[in-house]
Formats: C-alpha cells, sequence, structure tokens
C-alpha cells in the first residue's frame, strides 16, 4: 500500500558496470506529507545521491520511488513536482532576483504578470519584499540561499529537497536560516528531504532523522530517540560526542560503569555492554563518596560552558560543565557523577 509523501522501496545505486560496489544498498524509507526528515551521515555514505534520486537527477539501479502514492521511478526531473535547493544556490548572476525566482515559472510558459505576483508573494514569505532588482552579487550568503528557497517554494512542488543548504554560511547566520527554513516548512506543511552532515543542524530542524553508514541505513527516528536512544556505537558517536565504555548489566536491572550504577532505561539482560555517554551527562564533584575519581588533565573555558578532559580508572572522560564559576586546576583531584539523561546501553555483550 503506497502512503503519502515520499516512498523509497529497496532503492539501490551504483555508478558505471555490474561490477562497480553500490553507493545506496536496497534501502528503505518514507518521508510523511507535511513533514522534514533529514539524511545524516558523513562523508561518502550515499545521502546526497539518495536526494538526487528523488529529484530525478540520477536514475536508481533497483527499486522504486513513490511521490505522493505515484510511482515517478521512470520520470525526468520536470515531471516529479519536485524542487532542489543546491549547496552552491545556483543563481543565475546576470538575472534580477525578481528573475531568478520567477524563472522556474517563465520556463513553464506562465503569463508574465502571474509569474510577477507569484514571485512577490514568494518573496515576501522568505524575508525578500523589496530585493526585486537586486542581483545576486548584491546580496549576503544568506539572502542568497533566500532566492534560491523562493525559486524552489514559487513551483509549489509537492516536494523539496535540500542538498546541504547552510554549509556555506558562518555559524549565527546557519542558526537563523535553519530556524527559517523550519518555520517556512511547517507554515507551509511542506514535504522535506533535507541532507546534512551537521547533528546540531539535523536536530534542531527534523521530525525525522535518518543515519546512514556506508550506504544502509543505521537508524531512523525522532530527534530525541536518536539522540538519548541510538541503536549503534556509529550512531552514538555520529550524534554528538558521545563516549563509548565497557560496563556491566546486572540482574536487578543496574549498569555498573567502575563505582557508578545506573539504572537501565531498557531491559537489559545481565553480562557483559557498551554504554554511551553524552559528555554534558557528567556533573563535577569532590571526590570520594561514589563518585569515579580521577585527575584533571585539560581544561577550556567556553564563556557558557567549561570543557574538561578527566583521567580516571576507566579511560579518559570529555566533560562539558555548564558551572563556569568553578575555577579548577590542571592535576587537580576531581569526582564525577553521572544522571538518567545523555546515558545509553548500545550494544549488549
Amino acid at each position: 500500500m503506497s502512503v503519502q509523501g515520499i516512498e523509497l522501496r529497496a532503492i539501490s545505486k551504483r555508478y558505471g558496470d555490474a561490477k562497480a560496489p553500490l553507493v545506496v544498498k536496497g534501502i528503505d524509507l518514507v518521508v510523511p506529507k507535511g513533514t522534514l526528515t533529514t539524511i545524516l551521515g558523513p562523508s561518502g555514505c550515499g545521502k546526497t545521491t539518495l536526494l538526487r534520486m528523488i529529484a530525478g537527477l540520477d536514475a536508481p539501479t533497483g527499486g522504486r520511488i513513490l511521490i505522493d502514492g505515484d510511482d515517478v521511478t521512470e520520470l525526468g526531473p520536470a515531471e516529479r513536482n519536485v524542487s532542489m535547493v543546491f549547496q552552491s544556490y545556483a543563481l543565475f548572476p546576470h538575472m534580477s532576483v525578481l528573475d531568478n525566482v520567477g524563472y522556474g515559472l517563465s520556463v513553464q510558459g506562465v503569463a508574465k504578470a502571474e509569474v510577477r505576483r507569484r514571485a512577490q508573494e514568494t518573496m515576501a514569505n522568505v524575508g525578500l519584499t523589496g530585493y526585486d532588482q537586486r542581483l545576486p552579487s548584491e546580496l549576503s550568503g544568506g539572502q542568497q540561499q533566500r532566492v534560491a528557497v523562493a525559486r524552489s517554494l514559487v513551483l509549489e512542488p509537492s516536494v523539496m529537497l535540500f542538498d546541504e543548504p547552510l554549509s556555506n554560511l558562518d555559524a549565527r547566520l546557519r542558526r537563523s536560516m535553519r530556524e527559517e527554513i523550519r518555520a517556512l516548512q511547517q507554515r507551509l506543511k511542506l514535504t522535506v528531504a533535507y541532507v546534512t552532515h551537521d547533528q546540531s543542524e539535523a536536530l534542531a530542524v527534523s521530525d525525522q532523522i535518518v543515519v546512514m553508514n556506508a550506504g544502509l541505513i543505521a537508524q531512523i527516528g525522532s530527534p530525541q530517540q536518536m539522540y538519548e536512544q541510538p541503536a549503534s556505537e556509529f550512531v552514538a558517536g555520529f550524534m554528538g560526542e558521545a563516549t563509548v565504555f565497557d560496563a556491566s548489566a546486572n540482574a536487578d536491572g543496574f549498569v555498573q560503569l567502575g563505582p557508578l550504577a545506573l539504572t537501565a532505561r531498557r531491559t537489559v539482560a545481565p553480562g557483559p555492554v557498551r554504554l554511551a555517554v553524552r559528555p554534558e551527562a557528567w556533573s563535577l564533584s569532590a571526590p570520594g563518596a561514589g563518585a569515579l575519581d580521577g585527575r584533571l588533565v585539560k581544561l577550556s573555558y567556553l564563556g557558557s560552558v567549561q570543557e574538561l578532559t578527566v583521567d580516571t580508572a576507566i579511560g579518559e572522560v570529555f566533560v562539558i560543565s555548564p558551572d563556569v564559576t568553578r575555577r579548577w586546576q590542571v592535576g587537580e583531584p576531581i569526582g564525577l557523577r553521572l544522571g538518567d539523561q545523555g546515558v545509553a546501553v548500545i550494544a549488549a555483550g
């Protein structure tokens, strides 16, 4: 049974002859209508190839692609009602903002007055009112990004695709633009597939996150599920800076990490386990009295937080502490404790 939105069925892709390795290896994926799914993963994992196949820019080697229930596998890009926003923006440098935004409509043969009306209406949606006659070279990076988004939106696509759309922007602008894209997606109820390698960006904008590794899906879930319940060591390490430790589970439902006893948040068979711990899950205390004792070896003050590396009996532990008033000294003894948040059993032995 088909679904509304984007549906991939056993999609695979290789470049070259039949002996070439698969870049995408038989993936099944649904992006529900009106939601934003982020496809996340390291370089070369197949995420951009997946996006290009949805757009019709690359043909799959195997499998089917459905959009709103219609099989579009054999259709070209212009027949799919899909718009893509590229990393480079790909604006026409000699055209005004208005002409860039309205270009797709003009190609479709829409009347000039209607092109102008729809282009200006879409520009207003993304905060570009009054920029009609500006050239791309006269705009900031964030404004150029808005033009690229408006050019896709004006076509009223069933699906919008974003390929690393914010990677060319500085950190502050990237944060504000991702908020704008998310607000726009929610207001217009757009179906969006969004490729990035930035974990914080994925957490901030997504209804659903897909983590890919070596052409396969490693895990799918909500931002909270991906962060708090990683299914593997790879996902735990990729979704933030989790450190993975050897630990042991006992029959009472506790996990023992050195001197620390933690309540397992899911049923775990007694025996060896692997425990993923986020750096912000640690709290700092004086050594002794049930703490994991260690010695401070590195310290960085970052304004809103302090980053500490502590040498302990279970190895070096990386800690992010919101307490910036305490002035620790390198070499000082320190105690570490763990709460429930930011700790996950990722594999049973």
